[in-house]
């Protein structure tokens, strides 16, 4: 079982506690009673959120946390100690924020994007508002002009710092910001630009495929104009007939003909591709 997540666990016995359930290795853990199903028998499976109590025990509940592991959520600060900041995380414990990983003092009441990690030292789940550590700026698997999810985090001089996909870091520029936005806000947006640092450019509306297409895919646009809306070059083409004809690689031009076939710019067919609207 994972400390920090949601887990599939087998109800295996009671006890004036409560149910203790089993993972599949046989581990254990307490579902209190005030957390178990009135419906709930031994042997079936139960859905439940893994924590450490006051004790440092694991316990289960069936409460929906706010953040799990490995997530970012906006939460409320609830207390401020000298240990640090302590956000309602949905669940009877509350998530603490050192201030070890608190960029600006959190202060009690306010609201702060945070993200869920274990402590290497003590393996308690904590916070940490320091967000950029977290976040990919390699390995981008999104596309120009592609719909994603983002949570805003931060204002800065430029804009909107966002999350994207819970993975990778974002901007939205202050003059594609055209409706009230703020800090917390979970949405739709849609990349404008991957930039060479591993950071996107986004806006909150699709843009036309003039406005996203890239140099790659408009030269593999105006070859198949100049071809008549048709030629015979696909996905399986081989890589230095591509070289040779389209000046890119192999996974350039797949890439271009991914960006033309999702705005319905053309058609792929066995044998080649076909212009479907040959007055763009």
């Amino acid at each position: 079982m994972e400390i920090g997540k949601t887990n599939t666990l087998k109800a295996s016995r009671t006890t004036e506690n409560g149910c203790y359930l089993m993972d599949t290795d046989g581990n254990e853990v307490l579902l209190p009673n005030a957390y178990v199903p009135s419906t709930l028998k031994l042997g079936e499976d139960i859905h439940v959120f893994i924590y450490r109590d006051n004790e440092e025990r694991p316990v289960a509940t069936t409460l929906n946390p706010k953040i799990e592991l490995d997530k970012f959520a906006y939460l409320k600060v609830m207390d401020v100690n000298s240990a640090g900041a302590f956000m309602d995380m949905g669940v009877v414990k509350q998530l603490l924020v050192p201030y070890s990983e608190q960029p600006i003092k959190m202060e009690a009441g306010e609201w702060y994007v945070v993200f869920c990690l274990l402590d290497d030292k003590t393996d308690r789940l904590i916070g940490s508002a320091q967000i950029e550590d977290f976040l990919f700026t390699e390995d981008i698997d999104l596309e120009e002009g592609q719909e994603v999810d983002i949570l805003m985090y931060k204002h800065s001089e430029l804009g909107m710092n966002v999350i994207v996909n819970g993975m990778f870091q974002g901007l939205i520029f202050k003059s594609d910001i055209h409706k009230p936005v703020q800090v917390g806000d979970e949405r739709k947006a849609y990349v404008k630009t991957i930039r060479p640092d591993g950071k996107l450019d986004l806006t909150l509306e699709p843009q036309g495929y003039r406005n996203v297409i890239d140099r790659a895919t408009q030269g593999v646009l105006d070859i198949l104009k100049n071809e008549g809306g048709y030629f015979k070059y696909h996905d399986k083409s081989e890589p230095d007939e591509i070289r040779t004809i389209f000046k890119m690689s192999k996974k350039a031009f797949k890439k271009a003909l991914g960006n033309l076939y999702k705005n319905k710019i053309v058609v792929l067919e066995k044998d080649g591709t076909r212009l479907i609207d040959s007055k763009k």
